[in-house]
C-alpha cells in the first residue's frame, strides 16, 4: 500500500461509520479505538456535598437499547477488519458496561484475541451513593485479525521498560489530570480523555516507526499525539467538532522525535538474525567434536559435543536447545546462551559469542 493513497497524520471530520469505508483495504498497522461505553446513565450524579459530578453524558454515548449498541459495534468493528493489515492488531478500551459485548463481537467477526488488560487507575472517581464497589479499573482487548496472524510484539522493549521484568496484564496508571487534561472554561473537555501512559506503552509495545495507527474515535487526540512523538503515522477519525479543533491545536504542539527510526525502533535485533546452526560452529572449526560445553557456566554440568552437532549428558542427546530445555526441567531454552566453551586461557565464554563471529565473517 503506497502510503501517498492514505490520509495520514490528519484529524477526519465525520462518523466513523461512514469515513472508514473511504480509506483504502489493509492500510493500517494498528487501530487503537475508544469507542461509546453506553453507560446508560438514567439521572444526575451528585457528591456528597451535592455538586454535579462531570459524568459522560453526551449525546454520542446514547444508545436506545443493547441491540442498538451492538449493531453499531458490529458495523465499526467490520469496517476496522477491512482496514487492517494481516499482521495488524487491534485494540479496544472499555468498562464493564460495554467490553464483554465487544468481546463476544470481536470473536464472531474472526479476530483472535491475544490479551486482555487490566488498566487499575490509581484515583478513580469513588462511588457516590456507596451502592456498589468503586469502578477503579478499565479493560482493554488486544485482538490479532487470525489465531495464525504474524503481528508486531516488542516483547523485549516492554520487559526492558519494566525493570527486565516480563510486562504483566495489570498496568497501573492514573487518570488524565493536571495539565494534560484539556479544559475548556475549566470544565473537561472531554469526560474520558485517555493518558498519553497508557498510549505510549501500546504503540512502544505493538508497533514500529512509520507505521500507521488508526483511532476511529479520536476525541481530544491523544493517539495522534503520542504517535507523533513517536514517529509513528496516525489518521484519526471525529465526528464531533469541538473535539477535532482541540485535537488539531493539540498535536500541532506536539514536537515530533528528532531522533532517526533506528533510534526508535525497539524491536530485538539478536531475533533478527540470520539464523545460523549450531553445526557451523563445527564447519567452521571453532569448535570441535569430542569439546565439552557447560550448561549456565557451571563445569559440573558438561556435555560432549557431538560430530553432527547434538549434545550429550548423561545419557541424554539432543540439540543445544532440546538439551538445555530439559535441564531446565521443561523450560524453553535459547541454547546459544546458555551453553559456554572453555577459551585457550581457560575461561568460560558463550558459544553466542562464537556466533557472532560467524555473522561478522558473512557479513563482511
Amino acid at each position: 500500500m503506497n502510503p501517498a493513497e492514505l490520509p495520514l497524520d490528519q484529524v477526519l471530520h465525520g462518523d466513523c461509520l461512514e469515513v472508514l469505508p473511504t480509506l483504502p483495504e489493509k492500510s493500517v498497522d494498528l487501530i487503537f479505538a475508544d469507542p461509546p461505553y453506553n453507560l446508560q446513565l438514567q439521572q444526575a450524579l451528585y457528591r456528597p456535598n451535592q455538586s454535579l459530578v462531570d459524568a459522560v453524558d453526551d449525546d454520542w454515548d446514547q444508545f436506545a437499547s443493547f441491540a442498538d449498541y451492538d449493531a453499531f459495534t458490529r458495523r465499526w468493528l467490520s469496517a476496522c477488519r477491512r482496514l487492517l493489515k494481516d499482521s495488524g492488531t487491534l485494540w479496544v478500551i472499555g468498562s464493564y458496561h460495554n467490553i464483554y459485548r465487544i468481546g463476544s463481537i470481536l470473536q464472531d467477526l474472526g479476530f483472535w484475541l491475544l490479551n486482555d488488560i487490566v488498566w487499575i487507575k490509581l484515583n478513580p472517581m469513588p462511588n457516590f451513593r456507596g451502592v456498589r464497589f468503586t469502578n477503579a479499573h478499565e479493560t482493554l482487548l488486544w485482538a490479532s485479525k487470525s489465531k495464525d496472524a504474524r503481528y508486531t510484539f516488542n516483547h523485549h522493549a516492554a520487559k526492558t521498560a519494566n525493570d527486565d521484568l516480563q510486562m504483566r496484564s495489570d498496568w497501573v496508571f492514573p487518570l488524565c489530570t493536571g495539565a494534560e487534561r484539556l479544559k475548556e472554561n475549566g470544565r473537561k473537555l472531554h469526560p474520558t480523555q485517555k493518558p498519553e501512559a497508557l498510549l505510549y506503552r501500546i504503540l512502544v509495545a505493538c508497533s514500529l516507526p512509520g507505521d500507521v495507527v488508526l483511532d476511529p474515535f479520536f476525541g481530544t487526540g491523544t493517539t495522534g499525539a503520542v504517535a507523533r512523538r513517536l514517529n509513528r503515522h496516525w489518521i484519526g477519525i471525529e465526528r464531533e467538532q469541538s473535539y477535532v479543533t482541540a485535537a488539531r491545536q493539540r498535536i500541532a504542539q506536539v514536537t515530533p522525535s528528532l531522533f532517526d527510526d533506528v533510534t526508535m525502533d525497539v524491536r530485538d535485533h539478536k531475533r533478527r538474525q540470520p539464523r545460523i546452526p549450531f553445526g557451523h560452529l563445527l564447519e567452521a572449526g571453532l569448535l570441535q567434536p569430542g569439546q565439552q560445553l557447560y550448561f549456565r557456566a557451571r563445569r559440573e554440568q558438561a556435555a560432549r559435543i557431538h560430530a553432527d552437532g547434538s549434545l550429550s549428558l548423561n545419557g541424554t542427546q539432543g540439540s543445544i536447545h532440546r538439551l538445555g530445555s530439559q535441564l531446565l526441567n521443561g523450560t524453553p531454552c535459547n541454547g546459544w546462551l546458555h551453553w559456554y566453551y572453555e577459551d585457550e586461557q581457560g575461561q568460560l565464554r558463550p558459544i553466542d559469542e562464537l556466533r557472532q563471529q560467524v555473522l561478522s565473517q558473512k557479513a563482511a
